[in-house]
């Protein structure tokens, strides 16, 4: 009893960092308009911004950093140093004055949060009890839509006044906040934008606590006796590891299936984490405030459905879980293709769809057969490696769709078409390639697809 209370404490901890990385993706989204407006931005701006951020770019490139440093020197490393990153990345959006600034700040949040993911998945897994490991995962999802609900309720009562409608019930605060700062200069434009820096704001004062508890983690034991067992492969260059990772025909198997899966979701997912309240204003035409209220109790049913799912991940088969995520995902798609979203009923049957599919992600699938399939010896590093692939695509994606999607959502349709093609394909891949794991140990696996 006291080891499964103390794996889910750990999860608890280290899922804070999951709970930030979603929470600068959206963010970022929240207060997209605002930043726009502010600075003048093009929809080729937001491009690039979404290209660099967690939500890609920035993400791809700390994830294949901290998957070598957390399988090499271990994962406790990550935990002391990493959200020190993290916080001077938000303090820079948080000042930002101009669009260089801003997206220095975007960039250096969202290595932070790759070098992060890698090294959390790993360690959630590695101290997770054979028959919690998927419930463990899926509570460290959870921190994925808690993280931007709190964002999200923070963006809607802090809201300004746009489209003609009533600013946020908490808009007086920002005014407040702006007038002590500026002395009262900010007005229109650059009133507005102190929204999103408060919001900002909040996320470093999390990123300090997350530095506190996490930096007082244990070492992973599973980590720490394949060092003492195989110290000679353990003390190689810290990029070794790829040469035994990218040579095994089992390892390559792995990454094509789990890369696979996870890209084709994630192309249609990253769009939706940074754009999602910028499409409900443009092509919803719905007023910055209503997009955050709609987009989060999107937020909402996704807690409510992954804390569901965690109750029976390790119970049943995950086979068949898979293929019902997915499945509103894609379902999700058809409403938007054959319905609409200009209207009230549209833009709420496929929230209400893309929150159900949100709840039994794609991406819990991935950290949980990712961490499950690879030795630890390399087990961080294959997620850095695939992460890398991932979010470095993603962000190549997010530069195509604005100029697929618009100034004012003109090619929305369009792009929901090719966003419902990829989610077909992640169905695919991931029903027939799903792996028999579950209800066994880390070791069994391994000896099972490696032997000795």
């Amino acid at each position: 009893m006291s080891k499964r209370k103390g794996s889910l404490q750990s999860t608890i901890t280290v899922s804070l960092t999951n709970y930030l990385d979603a929470g600068a993706i959206v963010a970022g989204a929240s207060g997209l308009t605002l930043w726009k407006d502010y600075l003048g931005l093009t929809e080729g701006h937001l491009g690039w911004l979404n290209a660099i951020s967690a939500n890609c770019l920035g993400a791809a490139v700390g994830a294949i950093i901290g998957g070598i440093l957390a399988d090499k020197y271990g994962r406790k490393l990550i935990y002391s140093y990493n959200m020190l990153i993290y916080m001077l990345g938000v303090l820079l959006m948080m000042c930002s004055v101009n669009f260089p600034m801003l997206l220095a700040g975007f960039l250096i949040t969202g290595i932070s949060v790759g070098v992060g993911v890698p090294a959390s998945w790993t360690y959630i897994s590695e101290n997770s009890e054979t028959g919690n490991r998927g419930r463990n995962i899926a509570i460290s999802q959870m921190a994925w839509g808690i993280g931007p609900t709190i964002i999200l309720v923070l963006g809607t009562l802090l809201a300004p006044p746009t489209g003609g409608q009533d600013g946020g019930a908490c808009f007086g605060f920002v005014q407040d906040v702006a007038s002590l700062i500026t002395g009262g200069t900010a007005i229109g434009a650059a009133l507005n934008v102190f929204t999103s820096r408060i919001v900002f704001a909040s996320l470093f004062i999390v990123a300090f606590i997350a530095w506190l508890l996490q930096r007082r983690l244990d070492e992973s034991e599973e980590w720490k006796n394949n060092k003492e067992k195989d110290g000679a492969v353990m003390a190689k260059s810290i990029f070794s590891s790829f040469g035994e990772l990218l040579t095994n025909k089992i390892n390559i198997k792995a990454i094509c299936f789990l890369a696979g899966m996870y890209l084709t979701w994630n192309l249609v997912s990253s769009v939706m984490g940074f754009f999602q309240p910028h499409i409900y204003e443009t092509a919803g035409g719905l007023s910055n405030e209503y997009a955050n209220m709609l987009t989060l109790g999107q937020w909402l049913i996704i807690i409510l459905a992954t804390f569901l799912f965690s109750l029976i991940v390790d119970k049943v088969n995950q086979r068949g879980l898979y293929a019902i995520g997915v499945g509103f995902a894609i379902a999700a798609w058809v409403i938007v293709i054959y319905v609409g979203i200009s209207g009230i009923a549209g833009l709420v049957v496929f929230t209400l769809l893309w929150a159900l599919q949100g709840g039994i992600s794609v991406q819990t699938f991935y950290a949980l057969w990712a961490s499950e399939l690879f030795p630890v010896k390399y087990r961080a590093a294959a997620q850095g490696l695939m992460f890398f692939i991932v979010r470095g695509l993603s962000a190549v994606w997010g530069l195509c769709f604005v100029y697929i999607y618009g100034e004012n959502g003109d090619g929305f349709t369009t792009a929901a078409y090719i966003m419902m093609i990829l989610l077909i394909i992640s169905f695919l891949i991931g029903v027939i390639g799903a792996p028999k794991t579950r209800g066994k140990s880390l070791e069994e696996i391994t000896k099972e697809r490696y032997g000795e």
